[in-house]
């Protein structure tokens, strides 16, 4: 028993029930060791591996390698050279080489190998190494080898069809389109030549009409009346499967083959083109010689043919689409004058209304804030006549003072959110902690709002600070919350939420921010904004409402506000399912602590002498006020009515003051522009800024300086002025 023949599979088997006797390689106990052993290892690899010896290089294989024989008749103890007959002219010279002691290594070979019926084409990556004795010499070769046709094939698939793609881009009528492809399959397949042909279906089968072209010889025209081929075409075309004949001399009725004889055809394949359901043509591929079509040249023909009607269809529908352009452009040069009046109308219209739109945005702005000034000057003038009264208790007079000091107030913040509808505020930004403000807000909204409706808050459980004027924090928190009321119909579920640590994202076309940021989100469960107003929420004067309802400026003033305090404001929405605002703001460090201090400072005694203060007023009244509050309470005054004066003035002999305290809004060079002057020539020398609305403090803030908002307090003043002259 030959035991080295053990584990080996089938082959070992056919090994050992195989005549040896009659080969040069004799019985199998007469093999030499190094035969045995190079045997045993092969068939115990599952690479597939051939073993062949001597100088006639008998041929031994394993399991794998049969699957590369295919079909072909028995191998085993055979010459390799009679195996691979039809391909030894091309391999040969490399088994030569081998067995000459070089080790021979190849990639992708092509090869035509006769097997599974036919000649085919097959590539193969393979090594051929020498087997040698003890003594050195070349006892024989290994043959391992791998297939490696399916990848090859794939990728000069695909490259073909990119290219073929490229050709015909650019291709502008079906003949072209055609052309390219016939030439480019003769070139890919390597056929003698390639033709095409329109085919009409009649009574009598088909006749091949127009023209039959083929590559590389001169164009042929003719037509063809094929009965037989046409009946034979129909049953395979009309099914959508390919007509595939190999030997038309042999295949064809006599009448028939002579006619493609005539025109050098002599192997045909038939591909089906269907349009609208109807077989309208064909396209015929021919060679010269009879040959075996292989299943690769009819995957690829057919993929080819469906490609190139794709590109005709693709060329012919430009050619209707330009025939429409043309007659649409004629049709537009008749029309256009009496477009152009209609359009100039509907703009014309557009304008009267877009313009009518705003005029009824501001008359309910105006209505509105006339509405609330007067009921604050009715509240003030009565206060005045009841104080005018000299009997007056004294409880009274104080009630009064109250009330009319109250007012002015709710009329300053007033003025303010007007401003901030028209991103004009003077912003006063500071550092604070989100956190507890927001509680103080969600508390009265959720009071303000009715029970029907149930405000949530949900902070961090980590302080969270941010940079930004508070007031206005509050009236951009309130608006948000607000809307999202009114889209609830009054009740649903309101949430206000605090999200610390947070990125911006990219809004409205912006680039994402660096930076940290608070998100403050207003979350409500009401009906949606529709996807086509999202874009225009932020504008002033959009408002969906009903007339009464809104002016259209809360939002703007969100806004505005985020805007201006370098955050952004976002906007999901879900029309039936609520909508969510968050407001993105810049997150500050915490402040550090203040130090400690022993004594509360004191308010200044009216009448004690104090600091000399500059007063920058164009308005006369206003200065004469400011100037009676500061002598009262211990200043020295100087009054200038523009920033000029005042300039004059500190360069004068009597120009060592304390303190200036200027207007912002001036004719001619301005509070800020004077304030800026004053930083360059004396540094030390405080300046405090006023105004009650000023373009350069909106769009650039205070730079630096002190400010105090109009309308101001004796108190705000006095206690201004103490900061800055204390520092």
């Amino acid at each position: 028993m030959a035991k080295w023949l053990d584990g080996g599979g089938l082959m070992a088997e056919h090994i050992r029930q195989h005549d040896w006797h009659s080969t040069p390689l004799g019985p199998l106990q007469a093999w030499p060791s190094a035969l045995k052993t190079t045997v045993a290892l092969c068939l115990g690899s599952r690479f597939p591996q051939a073993v062949l010896w001597g100088n006639d290089l008998i041929t031994l294989y394993n399991d794998a390698f049969a699957e590369i024989l295919g079909s072909k008749p028995q191998a085993l103890g055979r010459p390799f050279s009679e195996v691979w007959q039809e391909a030894w002219g091309e391999i040969g010279a490399m088994a030569g080489r081998a067995m000459a002691g070089e080790a021979v290594f190849i990639e992708d070979f092509p090869l035509v190998i006769d097997r599974n019926g036919g000649p085919e084409r097959a590539y193969f990556t393979f090594c051929y190494s020498p087997i040698r004795g003890e003594d050195g010499s070349v006892l024989g070769m290994l043959d391992t080898v791998t297939e490696t046709t399916t990848s090859v094939v794939n990728s000069q698939r695909l490259n073909f069809l990119d290219g073929l793609g490229r050709e015909v881009a650019n291709a502008t009528d079906p003949e072209r389109i055609m052309a390219i492809t016939t030439r480019m399959l003769v070139e890919h397949l390597q056929l003698s030549s390639c033709a095409y042909a329109v085919m009409d279906a009649d009574q009598d089968g088909f006749n091949i009409c127009g023209d039959a072209v083929v590559a590389g010889s001169p164009r042929l025209i003719g037509q063809y009346r094929l009965a037989d081929f046409g009946r034979l075409a129909v049953s395979q075309l009309r099914a959508g499967e390919p007509l595939v004949i190999n030997d038309n001399l042999s295949e064809l009725a006599a009448e028939e083959a002579a006619t493609f004889q005539a025109i050098g055809i002599t192997a045909t394949i038939c591909m089906p083109l269907i349009k609208d359901g109807r077989l309208t043509a064909l396209m015929a591929i021919h060679d010269k010689a009879p040959r075996v079509w292989t299943g690769y040249e009819l995957r690829l023909i057919g993929e080819v043919t469906e490609r190139c009607w794709s590109h005709i269809q693709r060329v012919q529908a430009h050619a209707e689409v330009r025939e429409a352009m043309a007659a649409l452009e004629a049709l537009n040069a008749t029309l256009e004058q009496r477009v152009d009046q209609r359009t100039s109308q509907l703009l014309h219209t557009e304008a009267v209304l877009r313009q009518a739109q705003k005029l009824e945005a501001i008359g309910q702005l105006t209505g509105g804030v006339a509405h609330d000034f007067n009921n604050l000057l009715t509240i003030i003038r009565s206060s005045l006549h009841f104080l005018q009264r000299p009997d007056l208790e004294q409880s009274r007079r104080e009630r009064y003072m109250k009330t009319m000091a109250d007012t002015v107030d709710r009329g300053a913040k007033l003025t303010g959110q007007l401003l901030a509808f028209a991103r004009r505020q003077a912003l006063s930004p500071q550092v604070f902690e989100a956190g507890p403000r927001l509680e103080a807000m969600a508390e009265m909204l959720d009071t303000a709002t009715g029970a029907r409706i149930k405000v949530e808050l949900q902070l961090p459980d980590a302080p969270c600070h941010i940079r930004a004027d508070l007031s206005q924090l509050e009236t951009a928190v309130i608006n948000l919350m607000l809307n999202g009321r009114d889209a609830m119909a009054g009740q649903g579920t309101l949430r206000l939420r605090l999200l610390a640590d947070q990125h911006m994202p990219a809004l409205r076309g912006q680039p994402a921010p660096a930076g940290t940021f608070a998100a403050i989100s207003v979350v409500d469960s009401g009906v949606g904004i529709a996807a086509q107003l999202l874009d225009r929420i932020f504008d002033p004067f959009f408002t969906t409402k009903a007339p009464g309802e809104g002016t259209g400026l809360g939002l703007s003033q969100v806004f505005g506000f985020a805007k201006q305090s370098g955050g952004d404001v976002a906007v999901v929405s879900v029309e039936g399912e609520g909508t969510t605002f968050t407001l993105y703001l810049p997150q500050e460090a915490p402040p550090a602590e203040p130090a400690d201090v022993t004594a509360a400072p004191t308010q200044p005694e009216v009448g004690k002498a104090r600091g000399r203060i500059l007063v920058v007023e164009d308005n006369p009244d206003l200065c004469t006020f400011t100037a009676q509050i500061l002598e009262d309470h211990g200043y020295r005054i100087s009054w200038a009515n523009s920033a000029e004066e005042a300039l004059a003035q500190l360069a004068g002999p009597a120009g060592d003051f304390d303190a200036v305290f200027s207007d912002v809004l001036m004719p001619g060079m301005g509070g800020l522009a004077l304030a800026r002057e004053l930083r360059r020539q004396r540094p030390q020398l405080p300046v405090i800024l006023t105004s009650g609305y000023s373009d350069a403090i909106a769009e650039g803030g205070h730079q630096g300086f002190a400010f105090l908002a109009k309308p101001y307090s004796a108190e705000q003043v006095c206690q201004m002025l103490a900061k800055v002259l204390s520092s």
